[in-house]
């Protein structure tokens, strides 16, 4: 998230770890996976369902990184560049299947989990994130670059190919969908 100059400065610095990640630089590679990987690997695992997929999707994501970091050029973030890479091994990955609709979280803590997961976990969260879950993914996508990830709707627009006006009516629709089906899992015995 680009919040003021801490975050310019961060993302700066994360540029020129993207130069030095081209010109061949295996610590730079290190340290730039050391300030995203906890984050893209929980929209990973919000995308696919699986702990494991989503860990290797996220090393897939890292060895692309290593080969296109030269062809970076920094019309957007690099965290916006990263989410955007992360997205196409996902659905590499995913090609002609069908997504998987995650039943459960794992047992173990996550270490992704922002303080608004942790605000619904506090209030019932398994009936959220199983709703969340039931979505299409094509509003499971935006619900998770926005509230898990946090990303502004401008950056999730760059990360999914859309304009900002699809983000927000995806937003709009997911909202209601899992109002929906939260509904509907209070009304069911």
């Amino acid at each position: 998230m680009r919040r003021g100059a801490a975050s310019d400065t961060v993302e700066g610095g994360d540029a020129a770890l993207v130069g030095r990640i081209a010109a061949g630089d295996g610590t730079a590679l290190e340290t730039l996976y050391g300030r995203h990987a906890q984050r893209l690997h929980g929209y990973l695992f919000r995308l696919l369902g699986d702990w494991m997929t989503a860990e290797e999707v996220l090393q897939d994501t890292l060895l692309a990184v290593w080969r296109s970091a030269g062809s970076y050029q920094g019309r957007s973030s690099v965290s916006t560049w990263l989410f955007g890479i992360s997205r196409r091994c996902a659905y590499y990955r995913l090609r002609g299947t069908q997504p998987p609709v995650p039943a459960e979280f794992p047992d173990r803590r996550d270490p992704c989990r922002t303080p608004d997961e942790v605000a619904i976990d506090a209030v019932g969260g398994t009936d959220v994130a199983d709703a969340v879950g039931r979505l299409p993914l094509h509003h499971r996508e935006v619900v998770i670059l926005a509230f898990v990830s946090g990303l502004p709707h401008a950056e999730i627009a760059e990360v999914l190919g859309i304009p900002v006006g699809t983000v927000k009516s995806r937003l709009h629709h997911a909202r209601s969908a899992l109002c929906r089906i939260l509904t509907e899992t209070e009304v069911a015995p």
